[in-house]
């Protein structure tokens, strides 16, 4: 018995495409309003240019009827068929189009009125396709349908064929569904047993103690689900060649523009990899993907539970009161959105106002700006957390060196006792032309961390110095976190410096002019500029070994472990650590968690001059005495008054 296929739509695409199937199937065509056919096998949604999106009446009862259904439609310069449907799988026509439409090579061109229409399912004015186009992409819809109802599968099962107007090229591309898609999303609300947060056993890979899962795991996966110049979350790869090391960069769309994330290593392959893990981080750190915000209260409401927002550090009251300054100060009398994320100290979940859990979500209210500082990716949840306070570890001891002018420890990097260290240190200075200087700058917490500062001896012109930092329970891997980060900034910053060289000296005479992040560390390229490290590089302190500054650390077996102790430092300290879980169904589906960790006391990174957060973090004033750096309790007139130099 033939099987029956319901064609929904008007026009010369659902005639074209009935005629084909007519002799071997059964054909109902109708237009969006009617009903779906009883016992059809299969709905097409087929539109020229006057709708681009799925009607919502027979879409609804096509889910209801358990029917699959395909999507064709013409747009302007191009057709997109699929994707196809089963029902009960995610994975829709919105959550095509949007990944289309923001991986797109047209998407700078796209309106905001364009992608607010689509994400509203409205449609936007195109022109007519050519004849030939719209024959060639009715063969190519008729032909899947058959290949579904004979064989039982279909190319466009998560996946798009696009296909030109101009030239007839046809691609096929995989998109991933859109965990806050309207239409398929089913995104849950969020609430504290999704914060709680169970650390299970988790065995080290070989040769890398910190991980649970070596990056080569993922080397088929990542640019296979994420990495695509048409649908995918990340596009346009590119490898940096004039860095000293493999540099590659990818591409992460945004509705307010496009951000680079970078991946560095030795090699491009896996450097590629890590690029991409970078931007899920990035991207999972942007705005809650993964699960629903559903509470907007006061602070005063909900205390009893929740993260004292002040703890982070806020701006003092001068700032606040600074002519524009964009941000209010906390009023806790005043509704903000809340999301659970889970306290160590406390082993119970604990609300956290959703401008410090994701970084874009900050509006006309906040009272801080945010940044990526303590998001970070990992095969485990565990692993994830572990890495995740390593950044917070890594800037903290950077910016309390910085703002308390500590004179830490210089390392010799001969010492390092790893040859990697020593060859990386070599060729950066056989390249580069720089020589690398290393500082010891680990805190209370005894988490090992690096100041690396690159300084220019022997060449003319460029950047005079340029500082990053690490931190690890491994000091070897800070050491080499923090050349790679230097590496990969040095020749595009010596670019820049010099096209901008009467901009960075008025930003010496003027701090105020520091507003953006890469004004920081440009900012300290200038000669004039290396006065204010003199704290650090003052040369009547011996160099000393990383072996008498650094404890070897016991190793284990289990990743755990390593989280459970730190965690334990930390509890002693009286330091809680908060950790918000990020992860979305797009990582999830490969086994990678994100998380937010957040430990109130630290420091946190700002870029902006004007955005420095210091005031209610007292620790910055009593640590430097508790670690024989001052006699005395600092003041705040004592502290670093400059930007810092951070990257």
């Amino acid at each position: 018995m033939s099987k029956t296929v319901a064609v929904i739509g008007e026009g010369v695409l659902s005639q074209l495409v009935s005629t084909q199937l007519e002799n071997d199937f059964r054909v109902y065509r109708q237009d969006n309003q009617a009903g779906v056919p009883m016992g059809a096998d299969l709905v097409l949604f087929l539109h020229d240019n006057e709708e681009a999106a799925v009607p919502v009446q027979p879409l609804d009862a096509v889910h209801l009827a358990g029917i699959p259904w395909l999507r064709g439609v013409l747009f302007d310069t191009e057709a997109v068929i699929g994707p196809l449907v089963r029902p009960g799988t995610a994975g829709c026509f919105r959550c095509a189009d949007i990944r289309r439409l923001m991986a797109g090579r047209d998407r700078q061109e796209l309106s905001d009125h364009q992608l607010r229409q689509l994400a509203e399912g409205g449609t936007a004015d195109e022109a007519k396709a050519s004849p030939a186009g719209q024959r060639q992409v009715s063969l190519l819809l008729a032909a899947e349908v058959r290949r579904f109802l004979e064989l039982g599968c279909g190319f466009c099962e998560g996946r798009v064929y696009l296909v030109s107007m101009r030239t007839l090229k046809t691609s096929l591309h995989a998109y991933l569904p859109d965990s806050m898609c309207e239409v398929c999303g089913q995104m849950e609300d969020d609430s504290p047993d999704r914060a709680l947060i169970s650390v299970n056993p988790g065995p080290t890979i070989s040769g890398d103690g910190y991980r649970c899962h070596s990056i080569d795991d993922f080397s088929d996966v990542l640019p296979r689900d994420y990495l695509d110049d048409r649908t995918g979350i990340f596009q346009g790869r590119m490898a940096y060649i004039q860095s000293t090391f493999a540099d590659v960069h990818v591409n992460l769309p945004t509705l307010i523009g496009t951000e680079i994330t970078s991946g560095r290593s030795h090699s491009y392959a896996t450097s590629e990899l890590t690029a991409i893990m970078e931007g899920l981080e990035r991207w999972c750190g942007l705005s809650p993907r993964g699960k629903r915000t559903v509470i907007h209260d006061s602070y005063r409401n909900v205390s009893a539970q929740a993260l004292d927002p002040l703890s982070v550090g806020v701006y003092s009251k001068e700032q606040y009161e600074l002519p524009d300054f964009p941000f209010q100060p906390f009023d806790p009398g005043r509704p903000i959105d809340w999301v659970w994320g889970y306290s160590f100290l406390q082993e119970a979940p604990v609300l956290v106002p959703e401008q410090l859990a994701y970084y874009s979500m900050g509006g006309g209210d906040s009272f801080v700006h945010e940044t990526s500082n303590g998001c970070a990716l990992g095969g485990s949840l565990a692993e994830a957390i572990l890495h995740g306070i390593f950044e917070v570890v890594e800037r903290d001891s950077f910016l309390m060196t910085w703002y308390a002018k500590l004179p830490v420890p210089r390392l010799d990097p001969l010492s390092a006792n790893n040859t990697e260290v020593r060859l990386m240190v070599d060729r950066m200075e056989a390249v580069t032309g720089y020589d690398v200087y290393l500082f010891n700058t680990t805190m209370e917490n005894g988490i090992p961390s690096i100041w690396a500062l690159a300084k220019n001896n022997r060449q003319d012109g460029g950047m005079n110095l340029l500082c990053a930092a690490g931190a690890h329970l491994d000091p070897a891997r800070a050491v080499k976190s923090a050349l790679h980060e230097i590496a990969g900034m040095l020749p595009w910053l010596n670019d820049s410096f010099k096209e901008r060289r009467v901009e960075v000296e008025a930003m010496y005479d003027d701090s105020s002019l520091v507003v953006g992040m890469g004004d920081h560390c440009m900012l300290y390229g200038l000669p004039q500029a290396e006065q204010r490290l003199d704290f650090l590089l003052t040369t009547d302190r011996p160099l000393r070994t990383f072996n008498e500054e650094f404890d070897n650390n016991v190793k284990h077996e289990d990743l755990t472990d390593y989280l459970k102790e730190i965690v334990q430092v930390f509890r002693q300290l009286n330091h809680d650590v908060i950790v918000v879980n990020q992860s979305s169904p797009e990582t999830l589906t490969n086994g990678l968690h994100v998380v937010k960790v957040i430990i109130p006391g630290m420091i946190p990174i700002t870029f902006g001059h004007h955005l420095t957060r210091l005031t209610r973090l007292d620790r910055l004033l009593r640590v430097p005495k508790a670690m024989g750096y001052a006699q005395e309790q600092l003041t705040l007139a004592q502290l670093n008054a400059f930007p810092h130099p951070f990257p």
